[in-house]
Parts: C-alpha cells; structure tokens; sequence
C-alpha cells in the first residue's frame, strides 16, 4: 500500500496531469487568453483509496471525475499494462494524451457524449480446450472504465451476496474455494456444478441496463456505460456490431458480470441455497443427489427464464464435490474434508514444465531456470493453498526429475556422459554402467548415478524453485 501511494504521488508530480491532486490544469482561451482551472478546488484524499461516498444520483459522474479518483485510476491502468487497443497508444503514452485533450474528454463525459472506440479482439486458448474471446480496449476507454469502476465498486460492493467473491475487493479465489470446502464438511455432499455457456457473450444489454438504472440515476453515467456495451468489435479488420455481450478485457466487465449474476445470487439465498459464486462459476451445494437434480432443474429454467442465459448441460452436472472442480482445486472424500489440487490442473502444470524444459530449446540451464522459476513461484502462490502437501512433494520430486533428463539428454551418450558422471563424483564403476545403458534418458533420469551427480541441493544452488512449501 505504501509503495502504490509512493509512486501515485510520484507520477503527480511528474506528469503534472490536468486532474492530478493539489495541481491546477490550465487551459490556454484562445480568445481572450484567459486561463481557466480545468478542475474545481477540492479538499485532498488519500490518492490509494477512491472516493466511496454515497453521493446523490445526479453526481455520480462528477465523482468518477474528481480528480483524487482519476489519478488512482491512471495508477492501475499503468501498473496493469497490457497491449494497446485498435488506435496503436500504449499506456506510457496515455499521460501526455490526457494533458492535451483532457478537457475536451471530460466535456464529452458530462455531457454523455464520449464515445468509446470499439474493444479489438484477441483470442486466447483455454485450459480445457477452444479459446476465450477478450475485447481488447483503447488504454484511454480502459482509463476511463477504471474510474467509473471504482466509484460503482465502492456504491454497489456492499448490496452483492457474501456467497459472490469474483472480482471483488477483499475477497479472493481461495476464499471461495475455503467457502465451498465449509459446505461439503457441514454435510453438504453433493454439488449442483453449473456451467454458463458463453456469459460474457451472452449478457442481455436491455436487462443489464435496467439493473444499472435500478441503482443510479445519473443520465451521463448510462449513456457512457451503455456505449461501452454498444461500442463494437474490431477482427481482421472488420467492425462488427454487439448487440449483446459484456466484452472480456476491460476493467467494467468483471463489475457488470457481478451486478447480472447478482440476481442469481439473491435468488438462490431466497430459496436458501448453500452456494459460492465466482464470476460465472456457480457451484451449489445440497445433501442428496435427489435435492441436487431438483436444484438443477429448477435454478435451470430461472437462468434461462429469467436471466435470459443459457446453461451449459454438457458442462454442467449433479455429483459428488470430489468428482468435480472448483477453480482449479477439487476435494477429498470422507469426513476429514481437504483441499486438493484437481487433476486436469495438475496436468497442465506437467505440460507446461515440460514445454519450459525442452531439451531441444538450446539454452543453458540458467537460461532455463529463469522462466521456469518464476512459473513456479507463481504455481505456488495459487497452488500452495491445497491441504496434500504430499503432491507438492511429489511434484517437486517430478519437476527434478524431469531437469536430470534433460541435462542426461544433452550430454548424449557413451564417452561425454561418462566423463561428466565422473567429473561429478559418481564411481567409474556405476559411471560406465550409467553411460552404456540402452535405457532412456526419462529412465536414468531416477538412476543413483544421476541422482548423486545432480542432487536436489544442486537444484537449489541453480535457484529451481519449489512448490512444496516445505521442501
């Protein structure tokens, strides 16, 4: 928190942007060379904490532009990054945009004028197979998102379900999973795991916004939010219209996704479900299967009925929490309920190792523990939240494995393999039988040979990261 506000403050006083905190943006009146303050005077906050006041409903656009919430909201376009949209800008050159047109794009935002460029679109392979689509905006309609987003997370976060926890602050991918883990050990041993084909795709933009309207009242504000909704997609060149969908990539779309699903959510605590929602993966917990096919059928044909969104039946299904995952995680069985890594999860984390460690790459080994280290630190951070540190171990043992095959493979065979096993300590003896064995590289991999020659302590040395916390 002190690092954001050091450099919030920081780019303050560098950029000297027209809505920055504490400075006067000027704008030259060509007519009578007048100059006139682009942003009225306001008492100073906390440049790491957006503006959370409930102000009237006519004021909510002027809120999302005070200046206290733009600079926060310039802060996390820039340390998110990403590519640019249709236009080519990139984030480091946003700033010196906004010092020249900032006045007039603030116009146009009270006015409900602005006009957001359409989102270009880019696919991405998921990890189960096809791809997701995501809508790629200009930095400067993500700029613009990110301040609306704060000023409606901080007016809406606290009417949504306590069962919702994507994309919410305070709350966490592992809360939920710690959620649905109290479900299963309070008896509730089976799951309705229902799949939403194609939310982001298929979002009613009529019924989204009669929600947003519900909850404000600001013309300015629709009118910009609907426009984002409308503003189109850019592919090969080609512009087409979306006449529905919430495009995936902007920072509005994970609060918009949340304010649709909110009916969902309100609607199973009236029925009272035990349940946890993050983002559009919605698993609801029962005690028989019976219970679980009647919950299906019913929250089914309300989803359809009323949300006007489709169920995914081949995704979906009514069974046991150990037969199913939850964001990436899955269950034990039993009474002592735990927390365990799902298995297509753990065999996306081999592929991946494996594509890290290719034999064939020609980097050295330092070159190579690089990115594979960082993967795994990242691994961990998620991963690490399971309760059978018997499979960190385990992949752990695997992962250096898999790096004594590589190096055994590079060093071919016969005569340099010899040599290095010797250079390394192993025995002439073992060295020489080692060297002549007809076995594959995957197969020596584990021999004594090569484990002595490379033990984990040279592993560690190199800097190979572990997932098992305590390896």
């Amino acid at each position: 928190m002190n690092d954001r506000r050091q450099n919030t403050q920081q780019a303050e006083q560098q950029l000297r942007l027209p809505f920055a905190p504490g400075v006067a943006g000027e704008a030259q009146d060509a007519a009578g060379g007048r100059v006139e303050s682009l942003i009225s005077p306001r008492t100073h906050q906390s440049p790491t904490h957006p503006p959370t006041r409930q102000a009237s409903p006519a004021s909510v656009m002027q809120e999302v532009l005070q200046p206290e919430n733009l600079q926060v909201a310039l802060a996390q376009v820039q340390a998110n990054k990403g590519k640019p949209g249709i236009d080519g800008m990139t984030v480091d050159q946003l700033p010196d945009y906004l010092r020249m047109h900032w006045h007039q794009i603030k116009q146009q935002l009270l006015e409900g004028t602005y006009k957001p460029k359409p989102v270009r679109r880019v696919e991405i392979p998921k990890p189960d197979g096809g791809v997701r689509k995501l809508g790629i905006p200009t930095v400067l309609d993500r700029f613009i998102q990110q301040a609306v987003q704060q000023v409606l997370t901080g007016r809406w976060d606290a009417t949504f379900s306590p069962s919702s926890f994507g994309f919410r602050p305070g709350k966490s991918a592992h809360q939920a999973v710690e959620a649905a883990q109290r479900h299963i050990a309070d008896g509730c041993g089976w799951v309705v795991d229902i799949d939403l084909e194609k939310f982001f795709d298929r979002v009613n933009h009529d019924r989204l916004m009669a929600r947003v309207m519900q909850r404000e009242n600001d013309t300015a504000l629709i009118r910009l939010i609907r426009s984002f909704l409308t503003a189109g997609v850019m592919e090969n060149g080609l512009l087409s219209p979306t006449d529905e969908g919430a495009p995936q990539g902007g920072p509005l779309s994970p609060l918009l996704s949340n304010l649709v699903l909110d009916e969902l959510d309100k609607e199973l605590e009236r029925r009272g479900h035990k349940f946890v929602r993050y983002a559009d993966d919605c698993n609801i917990y029962v005690r028989s299967e019976r219970a679980g096919r009647r919950v299906m059928e019913g929250i089914g044909a309300f989803i359809t009925g009323k949300l006007k969104l489709k169920v995914n039946t081949s995704k979906s299904a009514v069974a046991r929490p150990k037969d199913r995952k939850f964001l990436s995680f899955s269950f034990t069985g039993g009474k002592n309920v735990k927390r365990r890594i799902a298995p297509k999860a753990i065999q996306r984390f081999k592929a991946k190792v494996r594509r890290l460690t290719h034999r064939h790459k020609g980097q050295s080994l330092r070159q190579m523990v690089g990115p594979l280290s960082e993967y795994l630190r990242g691994w961990r951070g998620y991963f690490g939240h399971c309760q059978t540190p018997s499979v960190l171990a385990a992949l752990d043992e695997w992962i250096r494995r898999r790096l004594r095959c590589v190096v055994l493979s590079r060093w071919r065979r016969g005569r340099r393999r010899f040599v290095e096993l010797t250079k390394r300590g192993v025995g002439q003896d073992l060295a020489a039988q080692t060297a002549a064995s007809a076995h594959g590289p995957w197969r020596l991999s584990r021999s004594p040979a090569l484990s002595y020659a490379l033990p984990n302590a040279f592993w560690d040395w190199l800097g190979v990261e572990r997932v098992s916390l305590t390896g």
